[in-house]
């Protein structure tokens, strides 16, 4: 065949193979395993970070941990060079002057210029303490002359806010030369109660077998930051008449006072104020037959002071 004949033939084969070639090419770029999609699939998923893929522990070994966020673990190892966070085996002195006043005379009361005291301290630590505890006044419009008392107590710490407290206590007292003086096993607990009010109540056994109670309730109001009105009440009580000492069986005596001080430091702070006491029953006869006024009006001034 002539040449000529093969021309257009070989022409559309080499187009032919072109378009093929170009075809193919293009379905490879474009193939639906390439294209973006809206839902994730399993070839678009990100696979997880290394850190995601292993937990830290603290002695830095391989941990079972299923794979997860990354946690911390709390490091319980002890730690050799630390101090203790809390030294609660410590003991303490801490001694407060709660009450200590000048009573000066007024008017036609029969009374002249006395003097109280009401003093407590201890010395130990959170759980076990040796309270001391004195008491006392020069007080000429009531009977004795001088009424003092003294504890040495055992505390024990039972509750949040509350010591328990037992030991013997000593009273004296002196009218018109005479002295009398007898002892006592206390029983009590101190602490504070609900409404910020500190409590003090004590059961006492003299050595006669005779049974007394008082119980004391203080409360601060804080007007300012140094400005304080303390609200103060003490009772007595007794079963048994001790005629010696001005005790009448029944309900004894009530003394309230509120005293106004400000504290030029929180451990100093001068006072004043007003106490108002009165003596019952068989206890105000006792106190007519000695001469004594069973109900009292009394302004005062003093300092309280802790340390």
């Amino acid at each position: 065949m002539p040449l000529q004949t093969f021309q257009p033939i070989a022409i559309v084969g080499l187009l032919s193979a072109v378009f093929c070639a170009s075809a193919v090419s293009a379905q490879t770029v474009l193939g639906p395993s390439n294209r973006p999609s809206p839902f994730p699939t399993s070839d678009t998923v990100t696979p997880p970070k290394r850190a995601e893929q292993s937990s830290q522990t603290v002695l830095g070994n391989p941990s079972n941990v299923p794979l997860g966020p990354v946690r911390t673990l709390p490091n319980l190892s002890p730690q050799q060079d630390w101090a203790p966070p809390v030294n609660d085996q410590e003991n303490h002195l801490w001694t407060l002057f709660d009450v200590l006043e000048y009573r000066p005379s007024l008017g036609k009361t029969g009374a002249k210029d006395d003097y109280r005291w009401d003093i407590e301290g201890y010395y130990g630590g959170d759980y076990n303490r040796l309270w001391f505890k004195s008491e006392g006044q020069r007080d000429t419009a009531f009977k004795a002359d001088y009424d003092v008392d003294f504890q040495l107590l055992y505390g024990r710490f039972i509750q949040k806010y509350y010591d328990f407290q037992i030991g013997p206590r000593l009273e004296t007292q002196t009218f018109r030369g005479r002295n009398v003086t007898r002892g006592f096993a206390a029983i009590g607990i101190e602490g504070i109660v609900p409404y910020d009010y500190t409590m003090e109540a004590t059961l006492f056994i003299d050595q006669n077998g005779a049974v007394s109670g008082r119980l004391t309730l203080t409360k601060d109001l804080l007007l300012t930051q140094r400005l304080i009105l303390q609200s103060r009440l003490e009772t007595n009580a007794a079963i048994q008449k001790v005629e010696e000492f001005t005790t009448g069986s029944g309900f004894n005596n009530l003394e309230f006072g509120m005293r106004l001080r400000y504290e030029i430091r929180r451990e100093f702070a001068p006072y004043i104020g007003i106490s108002l006491e009165r003596s019952f029953g068989e206890t105000a006869t006792l106190v007519r037959q000695e001469g004594g006024n069973p109900s009292q009006i009394r302004f005062v001034v003093g300092v309280r002071a802790w340390f």
